[in-house]
């Protein structure tokens, strides 16, 4: 079976580090629970959104995320049995290229650069199976869809779910 994985709130915490960053910045208490639902920008004031909007455009942001919870050894599991492949959009932010694959050097060394695809568009990709925080993504994608949970997608109910990585193992494994 070949399984993609997106980065960003799939195995890597970007959401959290948005949260940390403009806390930090501003001052202020924001958590994921009161940004349920929506991207943390749109649960800022007005003043702040472009801040947020450009958290990803700085050096050093995907090279210093946290892995999500319990996604390091599911993920090990299953590159043991399937062909994994992380599927990450990273073109839209050149500086992601090389945080991203350092980053993935880090956490997950199991997954080789030849099994890593930092591309601008999901729709190239053709496998069994697709995990993705992101609606959009998993559109036209041909194979099993699974949406993982983040915040901002609580409300989407278009695909399969997965609230965590044991959920992606007993799905998967």
């Amino acid at each position: 079976m070949t399984i993609f994985v997106d980065m960003d709130e799939v195995i890597a915490d970007t959401y959290g580090a948005h949260i940390k960053i403009y806390n930090a910045e501003f001052n202020q208490q924001l958590n994921s629970q009161i940004c349920m639902g929506s991207e943390v920008w749109q649960k800022v004031p007005e003043g702040h959104q472009e801040s947020v909007r450009l958290h990803a455009t700085r050096k050093g942001f995907f090279r210093d995320l946290n892995p999500i919870n319990d996604s390091q050894e599911v993920l090990k599991d299953l590159s043991e049995k399937h062909e994994v492949y992380i599927a990450s959009a990273a073109m839209q932010f050149p500086n992601s290229l090389e945080e991203k694959s350092n980053w993935l050097d880090e956490h997950f060394p199991f997954i080789p650069w030849k099994k890593r695809i930092l591309c601008g568009d999901k729709h190239i990709l053709f496998g069994d199976v697709l995990i993705d925080d992101r609606s959009y993504n998993l559109e036209q994608f041909s194979g099993r869809s699974i949406l993982f949970t983040s915040p901002h997608n609580i409300n989407d109910n278009s695909y399969e779910r997965a609230n965590n990585w044991f959920e992606i193992a007993d799905k998967l494994l």
